[in-house]
């Protein structure tokens, strides 16, 4: 409708609001007035808005006012533009509201039945104030005649000309009402027949709160009105619309389902579970909030018959059943996510978002939700981190603080199957199972049902990542069992080896759960320092893990705490773990508890929780586990890793040929074992599918350790002609046009880039220096290496650079060792230091130091075949041939082309 402001409302002049030349916020006007009268509660609003920029206007432009029109009504009081001194009244000028039905939560599975008035505004422009004055009334039913508001605080940092709200009432009648704002106070004031609150806006700035701050600590400053006694008022009202006494008609198909769960099930707990199910696996969730459905539920019968209901119609139907079971039930109000704030709240229905049952079976209290799903025998005991819930009675009833704990099933029971039985470097193999209930297990049902075969593959393989790595998955489905309440999850994958060097020995993490737990709040500030932690709600996960070990695990051990069974941080925490015939066993479970954590026992937490993560459990190889150098071609005896990866990728590239990464994956494995020319030949499908930088820079690599210089060459070029700028592919062009003759090329290429400064520059003189020390002039590489250094003095990887320049030249060896000595003395990670300072004890013919360093090399870093070359060398004049012998065959299955280096330096292996 449209019509003028109701008389009650005090009126604010935008004149005098814009005044003021300093005035220029773009929020002018923000003014709330409610009046309460006869149960009705009316809302009147006047926004005023400076359109500061063309972005303000775009969002200023389109008004949108929702409304319930089953309980009161939408009056526009004014439309209109300030345009400097003039006022354009768009009313007038005949622009109207469109009345829209937009459901705009529909994918939420709500219908709401709030209407939209909503119009396009003309004629607006940068510098304009938009003006909109408009009213609505709400009366709602179901609340017998009482009456409740929450209206928002605006609050400093907010900038505003004018800003205020304003409640008014009978003087006969006194509602309560809260302020929820630090640093606001206000007094109701008579005003005639009337008391007004009035709170003159903006607050002051909000206490900042932590994010893992109880909800109540973080909730928006409002002020709250309500004309309920107190929370058993609240109780009261709402027990006639949960009432079930003749809900379920003799002989209806809703009173046959009675019949039929007495007749399967004679346990109390047996008949709640299945009623509980009946509801929530043959009952849809729709929320219907038109018609006076916010506060009243449909009857049984009719949610029964239509299939579908919101919180409040499941839970009247799941009431109804269980008291046609004879088991005591009453429905309780609460709120999700705010749980915790409600007594400290005013009593109102509007404290509460959610209604669900409490039951009591033989002296237990039993929190039964209708709109959950999945839930089963086992999960009957469950507490839903709700904080505190009002029970709806006639009698009337106070809050009641659910007490919670683990739940009873993990919401993930994921098992892994992983198959590292030929070498500590290889990919894992796995196959994963994954049950899961509740919630996810809806949602994967739902994907099952929408998604084609490739598609649901991915949608696996993206749910597993998360608890395992990224790689390659395949063979994967999703099976749910609705009489279990669970969806399976299967898949065949390989991830990226876990294990890793670690004091010189290979160790692997075993544990998953433990570590995702976090807990580090900050309480640094005044203000926080009596502020709880606020503990996730009630949900777990569960992992167990079966890995086959190389060599039977032979000199395999268990390094950490295998057992552990706390409660750390909210959480309680299981874990057992066994190492036997080569099998190493995992089964790891953690469960949020819900509640809070005093700021007194933080520390303690804390501790603990670094304790848990300190002490977890890893794998340690022996010094001689098998290394993929040492595999040749196919598994050794009693091993099936290999085969296992080989059959995946293999099945991931016929699921997908015209995917890269199975390609890719496959050629990274076999480069990792030596099979070259399998590797190039994946590279090159993967280049054939999609061409990159770095899928050519690596065939480039193979073709080079195959001695296909020219094929490298091309690659190189290849790589540079998709990303010119790409300073990787420069500097392959350049290194294979030096392997290939043409230094001066090479050089007039990197000069190119050196000359065209910015930020690269450096790095291709660094690239020049070492091009010239391995194919050109020494003399010309160390006066760049000087240069550099005196430009950064104390750079490690120059000063090792250096020293490499001299060993392999054979020059100035005494200052080399220095050069070395003091990169290793400034390196966090001295492998490459120690390696050039080998090569310069070699030179000098100090055998014994040569072979120190080297060894000290390979016990970090085994896997450098250059160090390994040498050491064969070194090995040869300490007269230690069989060692050597060894040492050679490694150093050329690693890496072919390490021959023709060291050739480069004079030096070859006899």
């Amino acid at each position: 409708m449209y019509q003028p402001a109701p008389s009650w409302v005090t009126p604010v002049s935008l004149a005098d609001v814009t005044k003021s030349n300093t005035n220029t916020a773009s929020i002018v006007i923000f003014d709330i007035q409610q009046r309460i009268e006869d149960g009705r509660l009316w809302s009147y609003s006047d926004g005023a808005t400076r359109i500061t920029s063309p972005e303000l206007l775009a969002q200023a432009a389109t008004l949108a006012l929702p409304w319930a029109p089953d309980k009161g009504d939408l009056v526009i009081h004014e439309l209109s533009i300030q345009r400097g001194a003039e006022r354009i009244d768009l009313l007038a000028k005949g622009q109207k509201f469109t009345v829209l039905r937009r459901e705009e939560s529909l994918e939420q599975r709500m219908l709401t039945g709030v209407l939209t008035a909503t119009m396009a505004v003309e004629g607006l422009q940068v510098g304009d104030i938009l003006r909109l004055r408009w009213s609505a009334s709400s009366k709602d039913a179901a609340l017998g005649g009482r009456v409740q508001n929450v209206a928002p605080i605006l609050a400093a940092p907010a900038q505003v000309g004018f800003a205020r709200v304003k409640v008014s009432w009978p003087a006969a009648v006194t509602p309560h009402w809260k302020i929820r704002a630090t640093g606001l106070a206000a007094e109701p004031v008579r005003n005639g027949a009337y008391t007004e609150l009035t709170l003159n806006l903006p607050a002051a700035k909000q206490p900042e709160m932590p994010n893992d701050a109880p909800a109540r600590y973080r909730f928006p400053p409002v002020l709250e009105v309500a004309t309920f006694a107190d929370w058993a008022d609240v109780s009261r009202t709402f027990a006639p619309l949960y009432a079930t006494d003749g809900a379920v008609a003799p002989g209806s198909p809703l009173a046959r389902e009675i019949a039929a769960i007495k007749a399967a099930e004679a346990s109390p707990i047996g008949r709640a579970q299945r009623a509980l199910e009946l509801v929530q696996d043959k009952i849809r969730y729709l929320a219907v909030g038109m018609d006076g459905g916010n506060y009243v539920p449909q009857p049984p019968a009719k949610t029964w018959d239509l299939r579908y209901g919101d919180c409040k119609a499941k839970t009247v139907l799941l009431l109804a059943i269980l008291r046609g079971l004879d088991i005591e039930a009453d429905p309780v109000l609460a709120n999700v996510g705010l749980g915790d704030l409600v007594p400290d709240r005013l009593p109102s229905a509007a404290a509460f978002n959610h209604v669900f049952v409490r039951a009591k079976i033989g002296g237990e209290t039993l929190w039964l939700d209708g709109t959950g799903s999945g839930s089963r025998i086992g999960d009957i005991r469950d507490t839903p981190g709700v904080g505190y819930v009002l029970p709806i009675s006639a009698a009337g009833a106070a809050l009641v603080k659910i007490e919670t704990h683990a739940n009873a099933r993990p919401v993930i029971d994921l098992t892994i199957d992983a198959d590292e039985s030929a070498s500590v470097d290889l990919p894992s193999a796995f196959q994963a199972t994954a049950v899961v209930q509740g919630p996810p297990a809806s949602m994967l049902t739902l994907a099952k049902s929408q998604l084609g075969e490739k598609e649901q593959r991915q949608a696996v393989a993206q749910f597993l990542q998360g608890f395992i790595g990224e790689g390659q998955f395949t063979d994967a489905s999703i099976v749910p069992d609705p009489v279990a309440g669970i969806v399976t999850l299967k898949a065949r994958g390989v991830v990226s080896t876990p294990w890793r060097t670690d004091d010189r020995l290979r160790k692997r993490g075993v544990t998953r759960l433990i570590d995702q737990v976090t807990f580090d709040p900050d309480r640094s500030k005044t203000s926080w320092a009596a502020v709880p932690v606020a503990v996730n709600s009630p949900g777990g996960m569960r992992y167990r893990l079966r890995l086959r070990l190389p060599d039977g695990g032979r000199g395999f051990t268990i390094e950490g705490a295998p057992d552990l069974k706390a409660r750390v941080a909210g959480y309680d925490v299981s874990r057992t773990a066994s190492l036997s015939g080569g099998l190493f066993v995992l089964d790891e479970r953690v469960d949020a508890t819900g509640g809070e954590i005093p700021v007194a026992r933080i520390p303690a937490e804390r501790d603990a929780v670094a304790t848990a993560k300190a002490r977890a459990p890893q794998l340690v190889a022996p010094a001689d586990t098998r290394r993929r150098w040492d595999i040749v071609a196919t598994d050794p005896a009693g091993a099936t890793q290999l085969k296992a990866i080989q059959t995946v990728f293999a099945k991931v590239i016929a699921d997908d040929p015209d995917e890269v990464t199975g390609y890719t994956s496959r050629a990274s494995l076999a480069d990792g074992i030596a099979d070259r020319r399998g590797a190039l030949a994946d590279l090159t499908h993967a280049i054939a599918i999609a061409p990159s930088v770095d899928l050519y820079l690596q065939r480039a690599a193979i073709a080079y350790q195959l001695n296909d210089t020219a094929a490298a060459l091309a690659d190189a070029e290849a790589a540079r002609a998709l990303d010119p700028s790409s300073e990787a592919a420069v500097s392959e062009v350049a290194t294979q046009k030096a392997e290939r003759g043409d230094l001066g090329g090479a050089t007039a290429l990197l000069d190119a880039r050196i000359g065209l400064g910015g930020t690269t520059g450096f790095a291709y003189r660094e690239a020049k220096a070492s091009l010239l020390s391995e194919y050109g002039d020494g003399r010309e590489a160390l006066a760049l290496y000087d240069a550099m250094i005196t430009a950064k003095p104390g750079s490690p990887s120059l000063l090792n650079a250096r020293c490499w320049v001299k060993g392999i030249r054979s020059v100035m060896l005494d200052t080399a060792l220095k050069d070395c000595t003091r990169s290793i003395e400034l390196s966090s990670d001295t492998a490459a230091a120690l390696d050039s300072r080998a090569m310069v004890w070699y030179r000098m013919g100090r055998y014994d130091e040569a072979l120190a360093d080297l060894d000290a090399v390979l016990a970090g870093a085994p896997g450098q075949a250059p160090s390994r070359f040498l050491r064969s060398v070194v090995l040869k004049q300490l007269h230690r041939d069989g060692e050597a012998a060894r040492e050679l065959a490694l150093a050329r299955r690693m890496q072919p082309s390490v021959d023709r280096q060291y050739a480069r330096y004079g030096i070859k292996a006899s």
